[in-house]
C-alpha cells in the first residue's frame, strides 16, 4: 500500500487572510467544505482538486524559517510577472536567485510569514534551454 499527500496544513495567525493570498495564487474553495465566517479553520483545494492547504489558527508566534515550503511555478505568465502579482497580493519578497540566464527562483513570504519559492515556468524553461542549444 502507498501514501500520497491530500493536504497540506499550516499554522497561521488567522486563517482569513490566508485564504484569500492563496486563492489569488489559484487555489479554489472546496465546495464540499466552503470557508465561512466564524469557522474554526480554512481550507482550499488546488485547481485540479488534488492537493487541499488548510490554515489552523495557532496563538504561537512563528520563530523561525519553515523546514518545509512550497514551490509553485506559473501557468500562465513568467515567473517575473508571477512575482509581481503575488507581491500585489501581500507576498514579501525575501531573497532573489533569479540567474541572468533566466533560471533561479525567488523565494517569498505569504501574508502570515509562510515561505514558498517561486520558480520559472514550464514554457520559460523550455523557451531558456532552445535559445541555449541553438547558440
Amino acid at each position: 500500500m502507498t501514501s500520497r499527500i491530500c493536504q497540506i496544513t499550516l499554522d497561521c495567525g488567522a486563517w482569513e487572510p490566508l485564504v484569500e493570498f492563496w486563492t489569488a495564487v489559484g487555489f479554489k474553495e472546496d465546495p464540499e467544505n466552503p470557508n465561512n465566517p466564524g469557522d474554526p479553520e480554512g481550507f482550499l483545494i488546488s485547481p485540479e482538486g488534488a492537493l487541499g492547504l488548510l490554515f489552523i489558527p495557532d496563538l504561537e508566534p512563528k520563530t523561525g524559517k519553515n523546514r518545509v515550503h512550497l514551490d509553485l511555478v506559473p501557468t500562465d505568465r513568467t515567473r517575473d510577472e508571477e512575482t509581481e502579482r503575488l507581491v500585489e497580493h501581500g507576498a514579501t519578497l525575501l531573497a532573489d536567485h533569479r540567474k541572468p540566464d533566466g533560471s533561479g527562483f525567488v523565494r517569498m513570504r505569504d501574508p502570515d510569514g509562510n515561505e514558498f519559492c517561486l520558480a520559472e515556468g514550464e514554457s520559460e524553461r523550455q523557451d531558456r534551454e532552445g535559445l541555449q542549444s541553438t547558440q
